[in-house]
């Protein structure tokens, strides 16, 4: 298990970010990593695999590729299946889950692709272990195996995470449609808030929602791993070493570092609905930051900076609709269940526009980065972007822009989007 080809998937845009941390997280060499679209190959041990469960923040799930061929029909699915010594992974006793992905594959069913693999799991540990196969299990099933096509290539992994990595273990109060984890991880990481060895200047999210941005900032600041809390799918294989991993996790555990009594809070977050800041605070104590993290309700049009001297904002904002009961797009006032604010004022002026002119007044010295799938929110706001980051949230293709407040009004830069926005 010292030589296995890892695959680490993460949202399109992330490629650039997920692997100098996995490099940081395994201290390989450069050499042993190669981007891909939509995630990163690293070729490394199981002791890694399990350390970055541990400790990955970008990633959504770290695979382990077991078997890559060439097909043409489901029938060679079915031989490629067969041929993998899957009894050094785990026992019949696991429940197991085959899933289907495909770009430009001749086959006519998913479904059926799925259940040829499936057989051959089972096959195979009929021929192993005296007759005795695995049971199917959709819903929670102790190993998942994942099966890619291309136009003429499979390749079968088996996944050593689990649950997705976005389940930090730590998140039970959540509004609508909550900014997962992972892409929270992504923007700060783009934003480079914790890079070098500088102190951390102060993060301010004024859309905090149920705080998740806020929160992986401060895990990041303490140090607290973002797989400390929960449970992973490898713990059930075969390769596994209990006391290896206990000794992964007491490292983890050591490593961590907390404020002072009485520091001054590093991390603030508010958001309008006070709903979502009971969340946010609930959240922050379950992830152990809720000393390093000043949650307050207010108006994210009225709040003034939470400290003097500068900082950062970063935000995911609520792009919501202003919908009625019947849950219809511009009809009502009513906003939908969980909104956090309405993207227009209740004198119809639009949200954005008058967000910026409370920056312009209010926050110089700070720099904002706003994630957003409004690609002309820039313009809409009056504000030059100095930089501008292509993430996707989910299906949605965003952008991750920057602002560079200063006071009055914002100077127009005609020039490269990568250039300081000018003063």
């Amino acid at each position: 298990m010292n030589q296995l080809q890892l695959f680490l998937p993460c949202a399109a845009g992330v490629e650039d970010y997920l692997a100098p941390e996995i490099l940081r997280i395994t201290g390989l060499p450069p050499g042993c990593i190669t981007k891909q679209r939509g995630g990163v190959a690293v070729r490394t041990s199981f002791t890694d695999a399990m350390r970055l469960n541990l400790y990955c923040r970008l990633a959504q799930r770290v695979l382990v590729l077991v078997s890559y061929t060439e097909y043409r029909n489901e029938q060679d699915l079915y031989r490629a299946a067969m041929a993998v010594p899957w009894e050094r992974w785990f026992t019949p006793r696991e429940t197991i889950k085959i899933e289907v992905t495909a770009q430009h594959s001749p086959l006519t069913s998913l479904n059926f692709a799925a259940l040829k693999v499936k057989d051959a799991v089972c096959d195979r540990f009929r021929e192993t272990s005296g007759g005795v196969r695995p049971d199917v299990n959709t819903q929670w099933p102790d190993v998942r195996i994942y099966a890619h096509l291309t136009t003429d290539s499979c390749s079968l992994y088996i996944d050593t995470s689990g649950e997705p990595l976005f389940k930090r273990g730590w998140r039970e109060d959540k509004g609508d449609a909550p900014l997962k984890e992972t892409l929270a991880a992504a923007m700060i990481a783009a934003s480079g808030w914790a890079d070098g060895d500088d102190d951390l200047m102060p993060l301010y999210d004024p859309c905090c929602g149920s705080g998740t941005i806020a929160i992986e900032a401060a895990q990041i600041a303490c140090n607290i791993a973002a797989g400390s809390l929960r449970r992973f799918a490898f713990e059930k294989f075969v390769p596994f070493q209990p006391k290896v991993w206990q000794a992964m996790k007491q490292e983890a555990a050591d490593a961590v570092v907390k404020p002072e009594p009485g520091q001054k809070a590093l991390i603030y977050g508010s958001d309008v609905s006070h709903r979502m800041v009971d969340f946010a605070q609930r959240n922050a104590e379950r992830a152990g930051v809720a000393d390093v993290i000043e949650f307050r309700g207010g108006d994210a049009l009225q709040r003034m900076p939470p400290i003097e001297g500068g900082g950062v904002m970063l935000l995911n904002p609520p792009y919501g609709e202003r919908i009625g009961i019947g849950g219809v797009a511009g009809e009502g006032v009513q906003a939908r269940y969980g909104a956090r604010e309405l993207a227009e004022t209740e004198d119809g002026v639009a949200f954005f526009t008058q967000l910026a002119s409370h920056w312009k007044k209010n926050f110089s010295g700070w720099t904002a980065w706003m994630l957003t799938p409004d690609l002309k929110l820039p313009g809409k706001m009056r504000l030059k972007e100095s930089r501008r980051v292509p993430m996707w949230n989910g299906p949605l293709e965003c952008r991750l822009f920057k602002f560079d407040m200063v006071a009055g009004r914002m100077a127009k830069d005609k020039g490269s989007t990568d250039k300081p926005a000018a003063k």
